[in-house]
């Protein structure tokens, strides 16, 4: 996995953000995937991608209701025009210097700021730092899917993990997010249930709650 540019920022506050992002560019930005936003001074922001919503416009409104629609058409919808498309992230932390921490940032990002998405080695760094403090970030965030979302982030930071050969690195994730959510029963099955969907390379083997 690569660092890979996703777009630009429209609006920010100090606990998340709206990406702009061109539709040719959709295939790099993911539900549940970490970004990063660099800064100056060697501070950046990481977030965790929540949303990403194509918005419809004049043209496209008087188009859905020509019928057949040719391919050359929707093509140059596509392609040629830009076509409104936003990516929302959460912050789950930030990073200075070469120090992680888990604390939403001191700062929100600008506008026009760059917004990456996170190298494997980045993930790995991030996600092995501390005792997964970042996941209150997620558990609190209650308007958005957060089940999913953390399913979504779980298997990219699990296939991240495995890459540098922490196959530990799941089940303790996992482990972690029973203890937090030991007074929540309804919230915790829908997690754990989410996780139990989630796709595990054949020749491992993960249980529901291990």
């Amino acid at each position: 996995m690569t660092m890979l540019e996703i777009g630009r920022l429209l609006r920010a506050n100090i606990t998340g953000c709206v990406v702009g992002c061109r539709v040719t560019d959709l295939d790099a930005p993911s539900f549940g995937g970490m970004v990063r936003i660099p800064q100056e001074g060697g501070y950046q922001i990481i977030g965790l991608i929540h949303d990403i919503r194509i918005d419809d416009d004049g043209l496209v409104r008087q188009l859905v209701t020509t019928g057949d629609i040719s391919d050359e058409v929707i093509l140059d919808n596509r392609l040629n025009r830009n076509v409104p498309l936003e990516v929302s992230v959460l912050f789950i932390g930030h990073e200075l210097e070469g120090t992680i921490s888990h604390l939403i940032p001191p700062r929100p990002p600008l506008t026009l700021d760059r917004i990456y998405t996170c190298t494997l080695q980045e993930i790995c760094r991030f996600t092995s730092t501390g005792r997964f403090g970042y996941f209150r970030h997620i558990l609190r965030a209650v308007d958005l899917p957060v089940a999913e979302l953390l399913a979504g982030h779980l298997q990219q930071a699990d296939r991240a993990q495995n890459e540098v050969g922490d196959s530990g690195w799941l089940p303790a994730a996992t482990q972690e997010l029973i203890v937090l959510l030991r007074d929540d029963y309804p919230m915790l099955m829908a997690v754990l249930g989410s996780i139990s969907d989630m796709h595990i390379p054949s020749g491992r083997r993960f249980v529901k709650g291990e």
